[in-house]
């Protein structure tokens, strides 16, 4: 199994510390080294918590309207199920910090792989979203990634797309592609 994926568009670098299979799907770790400015859109998951752990610099965490926490090496924060959320480095150097998901999720393993992968074959954009929508509407069905706000008004679009992309075969495609390393 591959364990070090980069995308080369942001320039992050995630390692797979233990994956959903080989812990009986009690959780997911990586490890992120996350470029100054680099960081997710608000966003949620309905289904498993994330928690960070600053390991290099300073790992920026927004958990709910207009608070930050600033986590320094050893610190910690736990974002649970539903809640809004959001990291980035709010810094001018590369950061490293570890990610566990409780319980584990493969469909979250396999959107990294499939999103880096994308970003590889210049199917992105110079911020690392997919060019076609249905590509965005699979991986963000695949991680359990929900956007808050105006975008949720969107949510049923995306799972229309999404369908009907799978429809024609497309998520088995990418998961053939970007993830036949990983199974």
């Amino acid at each position: 199994m591959q364990r070090i994926i980069i995308n080369p568009v942001v320039k992050d670098v995630t390692t797979f510390i233990h994956t959903a299979s080989e812990t009986n799907n009690e959780s997911t770790q990586v490890e992120v080294r996350l470029m100054p400015g680099g960081g997710t859109p608000l966003h949620y998951h309905r289904n498993f918590s994330e928690t960070f752990i600053a390991i290099e610099g300073t790992l920026a965490v927004s958990a709910g309207k207009g608070k930050i926490v600033m986590l320094e090496p050893g610190d910690t924060a736990t974002i649970p199920p539903g809640k809004v959320h959001r990291f980035f480095n709010p810094g001018p150097q590369k950061i490293r910090f570890n990610v566990v998901i409780n319980p584990g999720h493969t469909g979250f393993e396999h959107a990294l792989y499939i999103l880096y992968g994308l970003a590889g074959d210049g199917l992105t954009d110079n911020k690392g979203v997919p060019k076609k929508l249905s590509h965005m509407a699979i991986i963000g069905e695949m991680s359990e990634m929900y956007l808050p706000g105006v975008f949720r008004l969107m949510q049923p679009l995306f799972r229309v797309i999404a369908t009907r992309a799978r429809k024609k075969g497309v998520e088995q495609q990418l998961i053939e592609k970007y993830c036949r390393l990983y199974n």
